[in-house]
């Protein structure tokens, strides 16, 4: 909490308006689209609520395939299958960890030729920057599919200038707890079609009619944010830019203290882009770095320090067995060398220096 996190906080406490909507909700939404540069947004409970309204609003039905990336965070595959669709996933590419445009390609044609397109492609922005969204974006209009952004790990970060969560029709960011910013929980759902997000809002408050009695037409939810977590998102959203700024300048000291030891890789920006560096994830190749990532984990864990794996690729979770996957091991090797040390935006030089004797040793 670095800003007027308490004071917005106090102000919708001693309003007595703390249940879901409210000033500080619509405050929120407005102040968070001109900072993305976006029209139209909807604060709701989750980022996995925000890609399970996003997915429905295009149209998601049971028995749809939806492409997502497999490197990812489980909720965005969840998302898919909440709405009794079928994920199928893309490997990553090695210049961005993202999904691998060529990997889409090969699988859209695939699915021409079965004459089953599917009905949206999801992009995860992973790990802070965004995907190759000048290949994907062409790619989706050449076979006429709709696309939406999973930006829940990317807010903060560009691709030419543009922010992440603008590229897809609908774009979708979390507030959870370890994200670049925190409403102690919280989503939001971006687009510049008022109708999408207009919708969103009707979908999230349990879908009622415009009636003098509640009525009911379509199956809502009970997805919207509550007035004093939006006003702890509005402190945050003033501090962003130097929220990415501790979290680039993280990673930057990491590179400085390891980048000279042998099989440390670290996570590439994308040509064009500009990450948060919301996590710091190096690779440990143990033929050259002499140990593996696990044992450069256990010894951090030793010392007082957590760190963790990356994501485990979809295609490797039992809960996705019978799911399709397009690939070339490549997230199969960020997930077996990564590690994601601390990356906190309260870390100091001090500790980030501690962090990195312990790999060195």
């Amino acid at each position: 909490m670095l800003g007027n996190e308490r004071k917005y906080l106090m102000d919708a406490f001693d309003s007595n308006w703390i249940a879901p909507l409210g000033p500080h909700v619509n405050a929120f939404e407005s102040e968070f689209g001109s900072k993305i540069q976006i029209g139209h947004a909807a604060a709701l409970t989750s980022g996995t609520a925000a890609i399970n309204l996003a997915l429905k609003i295009i149209g998601v039905k049971p028995g749809d395939e939806v492409i997502t990336s497999s490197f990812t965070f489980v909720a965005s595959a969840n998302a898919i299958k909440h709405l009794g669709a079928q994920p199928v996933f893309i490997d990553s590419d090695r210049s961005s960890w993202n999904m691998d445009p060529n990997l889409l390609r090969e699988e859209l044609v695939d699915c021409r030729k079965r004459n089953k397109l599917p009905s949206a492609v999801l992009a995860v922005d992973i790990l802070g920057q965004c995907c190759d969204f000048s290949a994907i974006q062409e790619i989706c209009k050449e076979f006429d599919v709709r696309l939406v952004e999973d930006a829940a790990e990317a807010l903060g970060a560009t691709l030419h200038g543009k922010s992440a969560g603008t590229f897809g029709e609908i774009g979708c960011f979390s507030f959870n707890g370890n994200k670049i910013i925190t409403a102690s929980g919280g989503g939001m759902l971006v687009s510049d079609n008022p109708a999408y997000v207009e919708q969103a809002r009707f979908l999230s408050t349990q879908a009622r009619d415009d009636a003098p009695h509640y009525q009911h037409s379509q199956i809502g939810y009970n997805f919207r944010l509550s007035n004093l977590m939006a006003a702890v998102g509005r402190g945050q959203l003033e501090c962003l830019d130097e929220m990415v700024s501790r979290r680039r300048r993280n990673f930057a000291t990491y590179r400085e203290l390891l980048g000279d030891l042998p099989g440390v890789e670290f996570m590439p920006e994308i040509a064009g882009g500009f990450s948060t560096n919301w996590l710091s994830v190096v690779l440990i190749d143990p033929s050259k770095f002499g140990k593996c990532r696990e044992t450069v984990h256990k010894e951090l864990l030793e010392q007082g320090i957590e760190s963790r794996p990356a994501w485990k690729p979809m295609h490797q979770q039992p809960v996705f067995a019978d799911c399709r996957y397009r690939g070339r091991e490549v997230s199969d090797n960020l997930f077996e060398n990564g590690i994601c040390l601390p990356s906190g935006s309260c870390l100091t030089r001090e500790d980030i220096e501690r962090i990195a004797a312990v790999v060195r040793s």
